[in-house]
């Protein structure tokens, strides 16, 4: 009965978040922002889940920009070919874009711009991660892995082992087990999903030119406390280079990070 009443507990968490962040929704908060430009009295989870992206737009140098949602359409919209290629529109719609246009309180969201549209699937996976990490902790689990696409580990596997979690290598098979405990994980690969069937156009945008990043690193994995921060990070970070990378991550300590380029080659970061 206990088990039965918690799952229930998160099956509503789960539902009452996605009616604040869902983009498939048309009326839950992050919708409705979209669509009129402003949000009176927003949700308290979507500020801070705003507050966070501020922070970590600020430590990637912009790098990481929730405000692209028009330009992630855009590509959509040519990839599927329901439109040619435009060069003006697309530097229309960056010039509207980005997090500059984007305004922030408890008692208001704005948008100065319809192209400032925001897409929060850098950081609101791992933010509901946390959230359900926080509830379960909150009703007796102190000993648990919650795996919501991002990676949260609660106290210890068993007899104090730490949880581990594999990274994938290029070849799709395991390249090594991180151990977790009271951490979370979350990976980025910037050709993970991709616009193009060649595979050759990823989903992750650069705010700068409005494209596809241009990234060094096959994928990048950040380790933190908080699955939100992880998630944003992972996101922010595959555009950025080694000195860029250590920059960011002394606004987060204790954050580590694991980074394949394309070769293969691996290489370590943690926090100054």
């Amino acid at each position: 009965e206990a088990a039965a009443r918690l799952f229930r507990l998160v099956e509503a968490e789960l539902e009452r978040l996605q009616s604040i962040f869902s983009l498939y929704r048309p009326q839950s908060a992050l919708s409705r922002l979209n669509r009129l430009g402003v949000l009176a009295g927003p949700p308290l989870e979507l500020v801070d889940a705003l507050s966070l992206c501020d922070s970590v737009h600020r430590a990637t140098r912009g790098a990481f920009d929730p405000a692209i949602q028009a330009l992630w359409a855009y590509h959509a919209e040519v990839a599927s070919g329901a439109s040619p290629p435009d060069r003006a529109r697309l530097a229309a719609i960056r010039a509207g874009a980005g997090w500059r246009h984007v305004s922030v309180s408890s008692e208001r969201i704005s948008l100065a711009s319809p192209d400032a549209a925001l897409t929060l699937n850098g950081v609101a996976q791992g933010y509901i991660t946390d959230r359900i990490a926080a509830l379960m902790r909150a009703n007796g689990m102190v000993d648990v892995l919650v795996d919501l696409g991002e990676i949260a580990a609660l106290g210890a596997r068993a007899e104090f082992a730490p949880w581990r979690v594999g990274l994938a290598g290029a070849d799709g098979r395991s390249a090594e087990r991180i151990a977790l405990v009271d951490a979370a994980i979350a990976t980025s690969a910037p050709l993970g999903t991709t616009f193009d069937a060649a595979g050759a156009e990823g989903h992750i945008l650069d705010p700068v030119s409005g494209g596809p990043v241009k990234s060094q690193w096959r994928q990048i994995s950040v380790i933190h406390r908080s699955a939100a921060i992880a998630d944003a990070l992972s996101t922010g970070l595959v555009a950025l280079d080694r000195a860029a990378i250590g920059l960011a991550l002394s606004h987060f300590q204790p954050a580590r990070v694991i980074a394949f380029d394309l070769e293969g080659r691996r290489t370590a970061f943690k926090a100054p």
